[in-house]
């Protein structure tokens, strides 16, 4: 502005390194650019406002000339088209072409005109006979108007379905009217469609694929659900109306020969739009009959299957969170199944479909609120399945929606689908040339199909499965074969419809265990051991081989996060349901309890060598000290699939638990000794009195007795250990005698609960929680006991349940009455036998209902089935059920649930009362020791040795009794026998009074009192007489 007196110019400088040119150019670029886009925007939208415009202006000018084309037609025909005749439905006549330009379905005058044309069109009908309706339209030259005609039959029919959509909340109570109510409008416009699509008319295939191209099932969805509100749906009347005429010709043209419609896009078709409707047979039971006999549900099931092999969703929007689509979708096609696969065109193809579908739609499904589990294991959630539960909250469907389904997945529709699948497969028998590929896509989707089913519905089907069905031959045979060429085919395709890639024997499994092992609660001994039904004992060897595989797979080689995390799958979603993570977690529980059932399968009646079951990989050291510490998967196996390790492995682990448990009351047990004061002649009554007071920790503690004689004098004697010994062996043997009414005898002189104990003890309850802590010690402290219980009150002890092949044990008259039952052949009905049964205790009898109202209803052929397990749970289950539960919860104070659960009932009774095997001469030789001035080369051990030798086994087994109190050796060895067996010299010299004494016994210390005999033989006879005696500790 001044001047400052300097002459020169400064220069800008960029920093960035560009020259004011360089800025320049690039600014340049981006404004032009910016006008580039507006003069385009400019453009578009002047471009858009010319279509608008001339839209607009040719809408307009349609409608203006549709105005005058309906005032001309009022004019010439009449408003009510009063001034027409039969021609006016002629090719020459403009009568139809001017109503169809300027038909408006919003319109009342163009809705009155059309209801007005229809019905003409039906009385025109009506007066006449033969190719009528040909006529009417066309006269006798069809073939030269064929173009023109059918243009204005569809066009005609589209016209009278939309009108009905477009006024079906006026019409609703018009909508299911038969045929013959012709003065209403729906009716008269819903038959002319009737009339127009006459499969015989010349043109129906032009009709019916014009309606669809117009998606026509979209109108006709609107229109149904409309009709189910109306009076006429809730009243029942079930005559055909012409809505359900209308869907029944249109819907049955797809598929039909000859057609030459055209594909539609699945979305808009009858089993997207219409099938989606709940409870759609109750309201069109005559098209549910042509659905299932025609060959539709063929044709509509493939094209479902397709689409889902395709992921496509193809179904409408839900008509509320109650009725899902999809849902409703299975319920019809459910409903229609037992039918469409008994009809002679059902094909191995439309079963495969079928079944595809349903297991998707079934995988979808929200929660079952009636779900009813068998498994009575299967009540409680795994963490993992609570967390993806909580993320994921699903209404539950509709109860009349849910009852469809289960009603549906019934007896007949199980044995029609496996029987059409398996004739269409060599799976019937053996197949000897390998797996064919129809083979493999039969498996993979009927166990997709009924493994969901499994996880999602009620377990009423298993009965079907096991005995109305071929299907546990089927996927054995399958599996053997695949077992035996060491190739398991994929079944993670589309027809199985797995989520991820899983082993081949995957979902098989998922199915054969559950059903085989439910066959296997049902089948009687003569069935599984004499029949072999319905596996040979041959291929049962071979599946536990099979199955042992597998699990060992499953637990130790690729181990889930929580093997027992899957207790139940009612609640899981869709995802998890089909994840193949999920189905490993069944497979390895289902597999576990079928093994186990095989198990007490053998060890009822062996079949096969007990090592068979034994994976042989567990035995080292390393799993065993595992199995002792919690989260690993040693100890995850042990509490899943005990059988896996052999027996002698979890004897020492049980034996190691029980002194980890003792060492832990070790400290305190100097300090909470408790000791009691026992009349001999008074044991049980001063026993229970004493020591049923005592909490669980004091019962884990030091016990000890001091034993009163029958004078009342305490008897002399410290207890060290072996006067509690004796006393266990005392009261145990006074309280489970039978004639003390506790218990009672099978005819193989194995104890149970009396069931009738209550008569003889007010307080039998207590007694028997008392003597359940009084095993449970026994077992603590590594007493052996010789108390020989049945195997089906054991199962008592492990919480399990039993079935009718346990009843032979219990009451073998009565099982041979059952079984005569299950295989007769006449009518039972005439041997007049009701659902009661008679008890009959000390001579007081009473009769029991096994059903509510049991004696009433009357046993048939169709109902015997269940009253023999009926009876068989009576006796083995209800009858001792609160004797069995105090017992067990007086043995679990001392027994942890956990470590009985890795024992069978043989296996319990082993640990109860020893060995049952004979006596190991020199494993007791090499851990005896000896006091009193005997040892190992003594003259008389050394006779003493040879004698025991040569003892028959029944008198080796009565010489342990003599010395120890029980007929059993330890399970692992004499090694482990507290205390240790001791011989000790009976007397200081060999007089020949000293001689003359038989050798005693003090049982509390496994102590043989032994005089220095002379000869081997004196030695003999006098062993003999005295564990011949019965009074080993009495003449001590």
């Amino acid at each position: 502005m001044f001047f400052t007196g300097d002459s020169s110019t400064r220069k800008r400088v960029d920093l960035g390194g560009r020259s004011s040119k360089e800025r320049d150019r690039q600014k340049l670029l981006e404004q032009a650019q910016l006008e580039r886009k507006r003069r385009l925007n400019l453009r578009q939208q002047n471009s858009a406002a010319l279509k608008i415009q001339k839209c607009f202006r040719g809408r307009k000018a349609v409608e203006a000339e549709r105005s005058k084309m309906r005032e001309q037609f009022c004019l010439t025909f009449g408003k009510h088209c009063q001034k027409v005749d039969r021609n006016c439905f002629n090719s020459d006549s403009g009568f139809l072409q001017q109503l169809l330009f300027f038909f408006n379905a919003h319109n009342n005058g163009d809705f009155v005109a059309l209801v007005e044309a229809c019905r003409l069109l039906h009385r025109f009908v009506q007066a006449s006979a033969g190719d009528i309706i040909v006529d009417l339209f066309v006269g006798m030259d069809y073939k030269s108007k064929n173009a023109i005609v059918d243009n204005r039959v569809k066009q005609l029919a589209f016209a009278c379905l939309q009108a009905v959509h477009h006024n079906r909340d006026q019409l609703e109570d018009q909508l299911l009217m038969s045929s013959e109510c012709t003065s209403v409008p729906a009716v008269i416009l819903l038959e002319a469609v009737v009339i127009l699509t006459d499969p015989k008319l010349p043109w129906a295939c032009s009709v019916v694929g014009y309606l669809l191209r117009r998606n026509i099932f979209v109108l006709l969805r609107d229109i149904v659900v409309i009709a189910k509100q109306s009076t006429m749906a809730q009243s029942g009347n079930r005559q055909l109306s012409s809505l359900e005429h209308v869907l029944i010709l249109i819907a049955s043209h797809i598929g039909q020969q000859p057609c030459t419609c055209t594909n539609i896009d699945p979305r808009w078709s009858f089993s997207s739009q219409v099938l989606t409707i709940p409870f759609m047979w109750q309201l069109f039971p005559h098209l549910k009959e042509v659905f299932t006999t025609s060959g539709m549900s063929k044709h509509y099931i493939h094209q479902m299957a397709l689409c889902v092999h395709g992921h496509v969703n193809i179904l409408p929007d839900d008509l509320s969170q109650e009725f899902p689509g999809y849902a409703c979708l299975l319920g019809n096609i459910l409903e229609t199944a037992v039918v469409a696969l008994s009809q002679l065109n059902s094909s191995f193809d439309m079963a495969i479909d079928f079944a595809v579908i349903s297991a998707f739609m079934l995988e979808a499904l929200p929660p079952i609120k009636s779900s009813n589990r068998e498994n009575k294991g299967d009540s409680s959630l795994g963490v993992d399945e609570m967390a993806i539960d909580e993320e994921c909250v699903v209404e539950s469907m509709n109860g009349d929606l849910e009852q469809q389904i289960i009603s549906a997945i019934d007896s007949r529709l199980l044995q029609q689908l496996v029987n059409v699948l398996s004739r269409g497969t060599s799976l019937s028998g053996s197949p000897e040339d390998g797996l064919e590929n129809k083979e493999v896509e039969a498996v993979g989707a009927i166990c997709a199909f009924l493994h969901v089913t499994f996880s999602t519905l009620p377990q009423q089907i298993m009965t079907v499965l096991a005995y109305r069905t071929e299907l546990v031959p089927m996927l054995w045979n399958f599996m053997k074969c695949c077992h035996e060429n060491q190739q398991w085919p994929s079944l993670s395709g589309p027809t199985a419809h797995l989520s991820g890639d899983g082993p081949g024997w995957l979902l098989p499994l998922a199915v054969f265990c559950p059903v085989y092992k439910h066959m296997l609660m049902i089948v009687d001994n003569e069935e599984f051991y004499e029949q072999e039904k319905p596996l040979s004992l041959k291929d049962i060897r071979g599946l536990i081989v099979i199955l042992k595989q597998v699990l060992w797979q499953l637990l130790w080689v690729i181990p889930m996060k929580s093997p027992n995390a899957v207790k139940s799958s009612t609640i899981l979603s869709a995802i998890r349901r089909n994840s193949v993570d999920f189905i490993q977690e069944r497979v390895s529980i289902v597999t576990s309890e079928l093994l186990a059932q095989l198990q007490d399968w053998n060890n009822r009646r062996q079949f096969t060598s007990p090592n068979v079951f034994h994976a042989q990989d567990a035995v080292d050291e390393v799993f065993i000290s595992q199995a002792l510490t919690e989260n690993t998967r040693a100890y995850d196996i042990l509490r899943q699939a005990p059988f896996l390790v052999p027996f002698t492995s979890r004897v020492k682990i049980f034996t190691s638990q029980l002194v980890a448990a003792r060492q832990r009351n070790g400290p305190q047990a100097v300090f909470t000794q408790h000791r009691f004061r026992i009349r001999r002649d008074r044991l049980f009554e001063d026993a229970f009195n004493q020591l049923s007071a005592l909490t669980e920790e004091d019962l884990r503690g030091v016990i000890r007795v001091t034993f009163v004689n029958e004078l009342g004098v305490e008897e002399a004697g410290i207890d060290g250990g072996g006067i509690f010994k004796d006393f266990m062996e005392n009261i145990t043997r006074a309280a489970f005698d039978v004639q003390y009414g506790l218990f009672k005898e099978t005819a193989d002189h194995l104890l149970y609960p009396n069931p009738g104990s209550v008569l003889i003890h007010e307080q039998h309850l207590q007694f028997f929680h008392f003597l359940g802590s009084i095993l449970g010690k026994a077992m603590f402290e590594g007493i052996l006991v010789d108390i020989p219980f049945a195997t089906f009150f054991l199962s008592k002890l492990k919480q399990k349940y039993n079935y009718l092949n346990d009843l032979p044990s219990l009451d073998p008259e009565l099982y041979r009455h059952l079984i005569f039952l299950k295989h007769y052949e006449g009518d039972i009905s005439e041997l007049e036998l009701y659902f009661v049964i008679v008890n009959n205790e000390y001579g007081e009898q009473t009769e029991e209902e096994l059903l509510p109202g049991g004696k009433d209803i009357r046993v048939t052929n169709e109902n015997v089935i269940t009253f023999i397990h009926l009876i068989a749970n009576h006796r083995l289950n209800f009858q001792i059920r609160q004797q069995s539960s105090h017992f067990m919860r007086g043995f679990q104070q001392l027994m942890q649930k956990n470590w009985i659960e890795m024992l069978s009932e043989h296996e319990l009774q082993l640990l109860i009362s020893g060995s049952l095997e004979g006596m190991d001469f020199e494993d007791l030789r090499c851990h005896t020791n000896y006091a009193g001035g005997y040892h190992n080369e003594h003259y008389v051990i050394e006779m003493f040795w040879e004698v025991l030798k040569n003892f028959s086994l029944e008198n080796q087994k009565k010489f342990l009794k003599f010395v120890t109190g029980c007929s059993r050796g330890p399970l692992l060895g004499f090694k482990h026998l507290e205390p240790v067996i001791c011989i000790q010299r009976a007397a200081s010299d060999d007089s020949e009074d000293a001689l003359d004494r038989l050798p005693t016994s003090a049982t509390c210390m496994n102590l043989l009192k032994l005089p220095p005999y002379r000869s081997k033989e004196q030695l003999e006879m006098k062993l003999l007489y005295a564990i011949n005696a019965d009074a080993g500790f009495d003449l001590s």
